[in-house]
């Protein structure tokens, strides 16, 4: 960059330098003219129909031409290229392939060598609207158009791309940005009439601006424009009238709210499943657990049986004995227990309970 401008003030300098000398060189023949006028006009002419006749320097006068060819040559040959632009240079008409860098540059003088400029920006490219200045032109001609289910629809749209190929861009086609407003305006028809209203309106914008995108870039690669498109964007797309515009609002409006509803007893339905589901998890956990307390008690009875059998076999009294026991104790387990003896004439009893309660003691 700082490369850039001193090379601009260098030549500068150089076509000031030669102006002066130019200038210089002029004012030295108006002087010698203006000289030569004087010593004419002292001289009496005898023969009032002579003309007075003024000799200029040839070799001036050379000098001063060649001066201002020299000048005139000197300001086409030098051009400077900004970052932010391309540079395509032409001898007699025919493109270079190369793309010229940024900086002060030399060519050829013109007309023999040309430089063309390009933006390298991004460019944005409306349809149905035009914005100047702070103000929005809506042009509802180009906005207006039919989709596929047969309704009007007022639809606006933006893209932006931005050269990629300077030399396609200039010599491909007479017109590339015509030839891009039209392909873009034909691929927003396109799509939009192989669309429904509803689609257009609500939740079908974005297949339809993916579609836009896809055949805007199929058409600009058709055409070798030699630009890129980088962001295709719908602004807005509205009914013609603002009755069926309400109308149409009202039935999306009820639309969402079926949506709305249907999702609402769908959360419903599954928090009722889970809540059963949990409930029968429970219930089935619940009745394992007691199958295998059950099974395990069982086990525990038929072990206690086993010994009980056991050990009946090998001491019958004494095992019946304790079973009798046993069976009274669960018989009288509420029962007062006294041991009486009358032997002596005198009532003699023992309480069991409170010697039990105790501790034997």
């Amino acid at each position: 960059m700082q490369r850039k401008i001193k090379g601009g003030i260098l030549l500068k300098y150089f076509v000031v330098i030669i102006l002066g000398a130019a200038i210089i060189a002029a004012q030295e023949i108006i002087r010698r003219i203006k000289k030569r006028k004087q010593e004419d006009e002292n001289v009496i002419y005898m023969d009032e129909k002579k003309s007075r006749n003024i000799n200029i320097n040839p070799k001036i006068l050379w000098l001063v031409i060649g001066i201002f060819l020299v000048v005139i040559i000197l300001g086409s040959s030098f051009y400077t290229v900004d970052q932010t632009e391309f540079a395509v240079l032409t001898t007699f008409g025919k493109p270079s392939d190369e793309i010229i860098e940024s900086g002060l540059k030399f060519k050829l003088p013109y007309p023999i060598q040309k430089v063309h400029k390009l933006s390298k920006e991004t460019f944005s490219l409306t349809i149905g609207y035009k914005e100047v200045g702070d103000q929005t032109i809506v042009n509802e001609y180009e906005s207006k158009m039919i989709t596929g289910d047969e309704n009007i629809i007022l639809a606006d749209l933006e893209v932006q791309w931005k050269i990629v190929d300077p030399v396609a861009f200039l010599y491909n086609t007479s017109d590339p940005r015509t030839i891009l407003y039209n392909a873009a305006s034909s691929s927003l028809r396109t799509v939009i009439g192989s669309s429904t209203v509803d689609e257009a309106l609500t939740d079908g914008r974005t297949k339809i601006i993916n579609d836009i995108r896809e055949n805007l870039v199929e058409l600009a690669n058709m055409y070798g424009l030699g630009i890129s498109i980088i962001n295709v964007n719908l602004q807005d797309v509205d009914l013609p009238t603002a009755e069926v515009d309400a109308a149409f609002k009202a039935v999306t409006d009820a639309r969402e709210e079926r949506i709305t509803k249907i999702n609402e007893a769908e959360k419903y339905r599954n928090e009722k499943i889970n809540q059963v589901e949990g409930e029968i998890a429970a219930i089935l956990s619940k009745a394992e657990g007691e199958r295998i307390t059950l099974i395990e008690k069982a086990k525990g009875d038929v072990a206690q049986f086993n010994a009980i059998y056991s050990e009946y076999k090998n001491n019958p009294d004494i095992t019946r004995h304790r079973l009798t026991v046993q069976a009274l104790e669960l018989a009288f387990k509420d029962a007062q227990l006294i041991i009486v003896d009358d032997s002596g004439g005198t009532v003699k009893y023992l309480p069991i309970d409170n010697m039990v309660r105790k501790g034997g003691n």
